[in-house]
């Protein structure tokens, strides 16, 4: 196997000698049709692979995480119950996971170009759910018991708990899921989207399990005072919360999530920026949740109106723009990097056209599911998720923050995609011609080996 340096797509030079990373990324050329991979790891150091079977995985930290995050559920069920009752428990329960779906949908949606584990997001939701509340319920109530002793004044603890302490708590405590994530599992963290979703599945945890006991609270309030119907506080607390706002805690923390993002963008030499941005996200986060849980507390209902519609609201729109555009940028990205691995024989020319395309990608699936049956379409699934690491990995490596062990890793993730080239490209060529992303031939020639015209 040769390196060559592709500067433009048409033109390969041929390049003796290691080739540094910065500047033109070189790509190897394929030009035998058994390639070795001189530079790969070995098998038992890869980081690239099919998902494996649970029973396979790291069970001592699994364990460690679930025990930790099932004593954390077990605590918040005692504390909610204690306060709501068992039947506000229930029917603020009932009421609570009504947004959760939707908003876990709308965040799993803006990682289909490279979806994580859902182990990863399985987690940021438990944290948000269990350990981020936990020490939110915890933490909020000592700091206003200890600034009414220390001003005696609960009212004004009360509301200086809503508007300083609960915004500082609550956004740190959600933020250590995303760097928990960013540290650990850094491989699936690669920028703004993954950021994006790993905050919107930790503040859509923790938003569950204060729904609950705000919603439990006032169908308590509701049963002690005799009130039922629209006119309950229940109706109210539950248009306010889910049906008016229930992205409320998500916007915040997504703030923290970009700042994490941008950090993961970032060239591998700038330490300080890697800690910087992070940290002004959360500020921005807190700022935001300070602004929100004020216009609540201090300014009534018309101050409440005012920052939802001045200022949440085009804040959402502009956030929502912005995952939305990152995902198009990803896709971008795609179709950028990888004709240089068409030009040098490892893909077939309409294979990056596929790629970058969510529709052509599922329809390759569909055909090689209708064509091989439930295995082939798996396989091609894993040839697209290797493929869209190896351009996002390469991508990196054109910006300086891919790491000394590039060259190992590329050759991994092509090793993973010659593996699979049998199935996977002609299943991906057909669908490409099939969006009419790349040309057609006539209906009487095959579509490299497949031909949707003949019987």
């Amino acid at each position: 196997m040769r390196v060559v340096r592709v500067d433009h797509v048409s033109n390969p030079v041929p390049v003796e000698g290691p080739v540094p990373v910065e500047g033109p990324v070189p790509v190897p050329h394929r030009d035998a049709e058994e390639p070795a991979f001189p530079a790969a790891a070995d098998r038992s150091q890869w980081r690239y692979r099919p998902r494996r079977a649970f029973w396979r995985s790291r069970l001592v930290r699994a364990v460690a995480v679930v025990t930790l995050l099932a004593l954390c559920a077990l605590v918040i069920l005692v504390l909610v119950r204690e306060q709501t009752g068992t039947q506000g428990f229930l029917v603020g329960l009932g009421l609570a996971v009504l947004p959760v779906p939707l908003l876990m949908s709308a965040f799993r949606w803006l990682d289909r170009v490279e979806p994580g584990p859902w182990k990863n997001l399985l987690f940021a939701f438990a944290w948000g759910a269990f350990a981020a509340a936990l020490v939110a319920i915890l933490a909020n109530s000592f700091a206003v018991r200890w600034i009414a002793t220390a001003t005696a004044d609960p009212d004004s603890a009360d509301t200086l708990g809503a508007t300083v302490v609960a915004p500082v708590v609550e956004e740190s405590a959600k933020a250590a899921a995303i760097l928990l994530l960013f540290l650990f599992r850094r491989r699936y963290f690669g920028g703004l989207v993954d950021g994006v979703v790993f905050a919107g599945f930790t503040a859509t945890g923790f938003a569950f399990t204060e729904n609950i006991l705000y919603l439990g609270n006032a169908f308590g309030e509701d049963q002690e005072f005799g009130s039922t119907g629209l006119g309950s506080v229940t109706a109210a607390t539950f248009f306010v919360r889910v049906v008016m706002s229930p992205f409320a805690h998500p916007l915040f923390t997504v703030l923290t999530g970009i700042g994490f993002g941008f950090a993961a963008l970032a060239p591998r030499g700038k330490r300080l920026r890697r800690v910087l941005l992070p940290l002004t996200g959360l500020l921005l986060a807190m700022g935001l949740h300070a602004t929100w849980n004020g216009s609540a507390t201090v300014g009534g209902p018309l101050a409440f109106y005012a920052v939802y519609g001045a200022l949440m609201v085009p804040a959402f729109g502009l956030l929502t723009w912005l995952a939305v555009w990152s995902r198009q940028r990803e896709l971008r990205t795609i179709s950028g990097e990888l004709p240089a691995y068409a030009a040098a024989g490892w893909l077939a020319p309409a294979e990056p056209v596929a790629l970058s395309s969510m529709r052509a990608r599922q329809m390759a699936r569909a055909f090689a599911a209708r064509t091989y049956g439930p295995p082939a379409a798996r396989a091609v699934g894993e040839y697209e998720s290797f493929a869209t690491t190896l351009a996002f990995l390469r991508n990196r490596a054109r910006r300086g923050a891919a790491g000394p062990d590039f060259p190992a890793r590329e050759q991994e993730l092509l090793h993973h995609l010659w593996q699979r080239r049998a199935v996977a490209s002609p299943a991906l060529t057909y669908a490409a011609r099939a969006t009419g992303r790349a040309w057609a031939p006539p209906q009487y020639l095959d579509y490299d080996g497949y031909n949707p015209y003949r019987s």
